[in-house]
């Protein structure tokens, strides 16, 4: 059984280098995991669809990037979905990072 989880990240960037940052967040984040998990992830407009698996977990999910905030929904599988509160924290906080406006 899967655990949705939902965050919400305002920003005020506008959609063009909201979506910049998030595919330069991304690659990053698949350099950092290099061989131990498969990312995969394609835009559709606004929006950008994902799943990351390692550990024999998968994560599915999608980012709807609007004019004012990211909205990230993702099902967390099996244990993973224990750790929703500590997943939400971590989401939030980086996600945070890598909108700010700088």
């Amino acid at each position: 059984m899967s655990k949705p989880l939902t965050v919400t990240i305002p920003h005020s960037l506008g959609p063009a280098e909201a979506r910049r940052r998030l595919d330069e967040g991304f690659a990053r984040m698949a350099a950092q995991f290099g061989q131990n998990a498969k990312l995969a992830k394609d835009w559709n407009g606004d929006r950008m669809g994902f799943s990351v698996s390692a550990l024999g977990q998968t994560i599915i999910g999608h980012l709807d990037v609007l004019a004012d905030s990211v909205r990230l929904e993702v099902a967390l599988p099996g244990v993973l979905g224990l750790m929703a509160g500590k997943i939400r924290g971590k989401v939030e906080t980086q996600g945070r990072l890598l909108l700010e406006k700088k």
